[in-house]
């Protein structure tokens, strides 16, 4: 580094970065190649919807991501780091409805600029590899998957209750309601109940696979996020019967409450409904239904939360004792849990218990501890806790609580009234959307053959361009004069396609495997290509995606591989997480508190390293926080000093030659620097990546200073340090590598090889042990290095500290820690 000429007074990001970014895309420098001689590495970050502009939040996913994924390639991997476009979706429906625009046109404006800001970002992408999942050729393959699921028995239509937005007309996921005004995400508009012909893929069939984590490194947040979702309960399923004799299924998790069930609840949704209910209590059951589908089902089970309900006026029959028992409906119960019904227990739920006091319902106690009576219904004050003994139980009174669930399985089992079962919170997944822009659903409806799927020859089943718009938001494809209709593939006869296009979760549940191959025209991918890459081996991205996309790729991966798409049990080996920046006011940006920050205006004024810096930076990074706008400054003054100290030269001041230990002093920082830096990568502690590179930036300058520029110590302590820089600042780091003045032919700092951490060289000469009395620190002492334990025992005895602890009494026990403290036992 001595050969570096000096630089210009200050460094000029608005020269230097469109230059390298143009030099590095004609070097072709990060083109990802298959290479078996090397460890292979898929870095991915989520792809952006494009909406016209990268905020703040991308830039603090993506940054961050890049600078890990440079730092495996300077490790030794030959890394994939790509990007693509999740460009379906309603925004551009809206728009074009808004704006007359049309769809496509909207989407792939955004695309065009986002793109170009990406590449500002300076990111070590391998353009060649994008994927956009509104291109034909991409949703073509989308359609194939569909096609796939649907011939093995994975994909079905049928008639459901769903979340409808009548302004964006359309179904949304349950997801996609948000606030307690139940909203729809997108245009706020209140969120109703439908019931319509839909189509889902079969996640629950992949419940119990979903709930285990087993050989990834995912974040435990995610884990318990994900396994509370799926909810997996055991217990019964119990089958009561209504009077006009139809049967009325519940799953219970106590089956040995049976004989302490009292009435009835189910939800309002549930098909039983309106045949249970007497004319006597139409209207009230009907009214209660219609204000029941406007909650969410957060808010229906919401603890604490006042009991509602109404009677049906019809009864239901116990199995296990023949009692006649009050049927109602109330909105605590949900269709998205078992069976939609619950066999109440006031006794032992505190739910029910709630239910029964608003309603004036019986309760009856049937488990007690052992050695009490029964207590008196009228005097409870809370639900009991159901341990101790059976009573009132019929058959199973006096079982002790603990054997009574195993029992009164056997008992219904036996009496054929119910079985063992496991049941989940998950459900399957509605893939069906009402709306234009989205990938068509490769469905013919025949009326002799039903659903039949399009002839894979056919794919992709293209959006028509030509389309109606209206206020309204209805699907131009249901009102398309021609594209609607086609012959049956199957027999010919007369016959109309699906006009439900697919959520576009569906598109980002296999893009990591489009941009193996996004050019593939026989196959969704390369064969030879996924055994390269595959699985992804660090995906990283926002946690709000945890009981949506992370849960709908692993289900999909898990389907295909058992279609004998793809191999392995998980698509994603590891996965982390970034937080949320926050406005100055610490509050989430939004244009209307106007504490937007615009990436784009930090660029154009600091330069591209300095927001990526910033970013690493200003939080940790799986935590984020509030910004500030004069914190960034101080990144800007820390990477001008890193360019003026590379082009001050060695004689940075006066001074006698450095003596060996100011040299072992120079060396010792710098691979103590690189040593918490390369931890601080594999644990994605960006922050103190760069709090670690400033504090070192200080201590180059007191080395040069003293006297130790142009030694070899001094050349190697540069070279290390532009090097940790790369992949933070990968713009300056290659200006000061090879820009002008530095040696010609020089190939790319993001070529080289990550430094070696030298631990001799990194041991401190030095260690201070704290001297405690008794387990208390007294003092502290400054030992050398492999100083015996008899000395250093000697040094903690005469120290200040502990002599005046000690007021000369002889200590039992003198016990050396080594490296951390020596405790004496008085």
């Amino acid at each position: 580094m001595a050969e570096t000429a000096p630089p210009a007074a200050t460094y000029d990001p608005r020269v230097a970065e469109p230059r390298w970014q143009a030099r590095w895309e004609a070097e072709g420098l990060y083109r990802a190649e298959r290479d078996p001689a090397r460890p292979k590495h898929y870095a991915l970050t989520m792809l952006p919807y494009p909406s016209g502009d990268l905020h703040m939040g991308h830039w603090y996913a993506m940054a961050p991501s890049d600078a890990r994924a440079r730092w495996m390639r300077m490790r030794g991997h030959n890394v994939l780091f790509p990007m693509g476009f999740d460009a379906f979706g309603l925004p551009a429906e809206n728009a074009a409805i808004k704006h007359g625009v049309p769809p496509k046109e909207w989407t792939y404006r955004n695309i065009e600029r986002m793109r170009g800001q990406l590449r500002r970002m300076g990111m070590m992408v391998d353009w060649r590899r994008e994927a956009i999942s509104a291109d034909p050729e991409y949703y073509r393959w989308t359609q194939w998957f569909f096609l796939r699921l649907f011939d093995g028995g994975l994909a079905y239509r049928k008639r459901s209750p769903v979340d409808w937005c009548p302004g964006c007309n359309t179904t949304l996921a349950r997801e996609q309601v948000v606030g307690e005004a139940r909203v729809c995400e997108r245009c706020e508009t209140p969120v109703t109940k439908r019931d319509l012909a839909q189509w889902f893929l079969r996640t629950t069939r992949y419940a119990d696979e979903l709930l285990r984590h087993e050989g990834i490194d995912w974040p435990e947040r995610v884990r318990t996020l994900q396994e509370r979702w799926i909810g997996r309960s055991e217990g019964a399923r119990v089958e009561f019967e209504t009077e006009a004799g139809e049967p009325l299924e519940v799953f219970t998790t106590r089956p040995d409450t049976l004989w302490g069930v009292t009435f009835m609840v189910l939800a309002p949704e549930h098909p039983l409904v309106e045949r249970l209910t007497t004319p006597a209590h139409a209207d009230a059951v009907r009214a209660y239904a219609e204000q029941a589908a406007r909650q969410s089902d957060v808010q229906r089970e919401a603890a604490g939360r006042e009991k509602t309900g109404v009677w049906t006026g019809g009864f239901a029959v116990n199995p296990v004792n023949g009692e006649r028992i009050p049927v109602w409906v109330a909105d605590y119960v949900l269709m998205s849990y078992g069976t939609g019904a619950i066999m109440a227990v006031p006794a032992h739920d505190q739910r029910d218990f709630e239910f029964a006091r608003a309603f004036g319902l019986p309760i009856r106690p049937v488990i007690v501890p052992e050695g009490e009576p029964p207590p008196a219904p009228e005097a409870l004050e809370a639900a009991v806790e159901a341990r101790g003994r059976m009573v009132d139980s019929g058959p199973l009174t006096g079982t002790p609580a603990e054997a009574a669930v195993e029992r009164a399985i056997a008992f219904v089992e036996e009496r054929g009234a119910g079985r063992r079962a496991v049941t989940w919170r998950l459900r399957d997944w509605l893939i069906s959307r009402q709306r234009y822009w989205g990938a068509p659903i490769p469905i013919v409806h025949c009326p002799s053959c039903g659903p039949v799927g399009v002839p894979v020859a056919e794919l992709p089943v293209r959006l028509p361009e030509e389309v109606e718009w209206r206020p309204t938001g209805e699907s131009p494809l249901k009102l398309h004069p021609t594209w609607r209709h086609r012959p049956c593939p199957a027999c010919g006869e007369d016959a109309e396609r699906e006009t439900d296009t697919m959520d576009t979760f569906l598109c980002s549940s296999w893009y990591h495997l489009r941009y193996l191959s996004p050019r593939a025209a026989d196959a969704p991918f390369d064969p030879a290509e996924y055994d390269y890459w595959m699985p992804v081996d660090t995906y990283t991205g926002g946690i709000e995606h945890a009981t949506m996309h992370l849960i709908y790729t692993r289900f999909f991966h898990k389907a295909c591989r058992d279609l004998g798409i793809v191999r392995g049990d998980e698509p994603m080996r590891q996965l982390r997480n970034q937080g949320i920046i926050l406005g100055e006011d610490s509050e989430k940006m939004s244009k209307s508190r106007g504490n937007v920050v615009a990436p784009d205006a930090l660029v154009d004024r600091y330069g591209t390293d300095v927001v990526r810096a910033y970013l690493m930076f200003f939080a940790r990074w799986e935590q984020g926080g509030p910004w500030s706008s004069q914190g960034i400054q101080g990144t800007w003054r820390w990477l001008q000093r890193v360019y003026q100290l590379f082009g001050a030269g060695p004689d940075g001041g006066p001074g006698a030659p450095p003596d060996a230990e100011a040299v072992a002093g120079l060396r010792r920082r710098v691979h103590q620097a690189l040593a918490r830096v390369t931890a601080d990568f594999d644990a994605f502690q960006f922050n103190t990546i760069i709090s670690t590179l400033m504090e070192l930036l200080n201590d180059l300058v007191k080395a040069r200073d003293g006297g130790l520029g142009g030694t070899p110590a001094w050349d190697e302590a540069l070279g290390i340090y532009l090097r940790m820089l790369a992949p933070v600042a990968p713009h300056l780091a290659e200006e000061l590598w090879r820009g002008p003045g530095t040696p010609p032919g020089r190939r790319s700092i993001h070529e080289e090889a990550w430094p070696e951490v030298d631990r001799a060289a990194a041991a401190e000469a030095q260690l201070v042990l704290a001297v405690q009395v008794n387990g208390k620190v007294r003092d502290h002492i400054t030992v050398a290095v492999g100083t015996p334990e008899a000395e250093i025992r000697a040094l903690a005895l005469a120290s200040a500290g502990a002599r005046r602890s000690l007021e000369g009494r002889t200590p039992r026990k003198v016990i050396v820690v080594p490296g951390r403290l020596v405790n004496i036992v008085a």
